[in-house]
């Protein structure tokens, strides 16, 4: 009988079932191969991805006190592997804890919304993790180098981390928001070689997209550009929104700033899960926009 060594309530999130399913499938997969068991929230809602808020804060610390109170009713971790969600799930988690003490008028009145439409109220009694903070600490860069039986030698990795997950919370207990190590930790666990760039804890421009989308896609050209100059064979990244406009718009991107680019970028889980002995394709490395087989074909898969 298989006995998993960790449990979450996993918040998979909008993006990565459906313009980035390949992220919801590696990190099942991944999951699978690490022995994680994932409690997946089927009745948890979209974020907000950080726009309720701008109509109401009561409106975005409800729904999402909500997503945390479906995990609470497991007594679990909420897992997601979105930087975005785990900034505004994250934040809010922050703030409603605070309110415990500082507000409770303010913490009634989310709950009472909450039980209003038959939900459980939220009671600040779990954490929201990012699973690149899972692996690092709960399930540790040791037992993952246990794991690997495709060593990533050669391949030179650039970290694109994203602005969300290490600065949308008052604190970061995990990492350095502005020097962070994380990501490049997991790369050395896997034999990977970690490429540094000024560009990798900058926003990726997603946030413009939809209204400034020249400037997007000049901010997101800029960081594709440094890591390459680096010598960078791949990014990584902990983010489906950052992925869309990174990989997906990659093309776009090359006519704004009128230069080719066709550096792949990788899913967090992707990179872990190859080098554990996943296949590529149950990975949903196929799915990229820009083509993954440079890395595959350096790493000899």
């Amino acid at each position: 009988m298989l006995t998993y060594t960790l449990r979450y309530a996993y918040y998979p999130g909008c993006v990565a079932q459906g313009a980035c399913r390949e992220l919801h499938q590696s990190t099942v997969a991944l999951s699978k191969a690490l022995d994680i068991e994932l409690v997946e929230l089927k009745k948890a809602s979209c974020c907000g991805s950080g726009t309720f808020k701008e109509d109401s804060q009561l409106l975005e610390d409800t729904v999402n006190a909500r997503n945390i109170a479906l995990a609470e009713e497991l007594n679990l971790p909420l897992l997601t592997h979105c930087s975005t969600c785990q900034g505004v799930i994250g934040h809010v988690d922050e703030r409603l804890k605070e309110c415990q003490s500082t507000d409770p008028t303010y913490l009634e009145q989310v709950n009472g919304f909450l039980c209003k439409e038959g939900c459980s109220p939220y009671r600040g009694s779990t954490e929201v993790k990012h699973l690149l903070y899972a692996l690092i600490k709960d399930y540790g860069l040791e037992e993952i180098k246990k794991r690997v039986t495709q060593k990533l030698t050669g391949l030179k990795c650039a970290a694109f981390y994203g602005c969300y997950l290490l600065r949308a919370q008052k604190s970061m207990p995990y990492d350095d928001p502005f020097q962070p190590e994380g990501m490049e930790n997991v790369f050395r666990a896997l034999q990977a070689t970690p490429v540094y760039y000024r560009g990798r804890t900058q926003c990726c421009g997603w946030p413009l997209a939809s209204y400034a989308t020249e400037q997007s896609f000049k901010m997101a050209g800029m960081h594709i550009q440094e890591a390459i100059d680096a010598g960078a064979d791949c990014m990584v990244t902990p983010c489906p929104l950052c992925h869309l406009n990174l990989d997906s718009r990659q093309p776009e991107v090359e006519k704004v700033i009128g230069q080719k680019l066709g550096l792949p970028v990788l899913h967090l889980p992707q990179l872990i899960a190859l080098a554990v002995g996943v296949s590529p394709k149950e990975l949903g490395l196929q799915r990229h926009i820009v083509s993954t087989k440079p890395v595959l074909e350096k790493l000899g898969i």
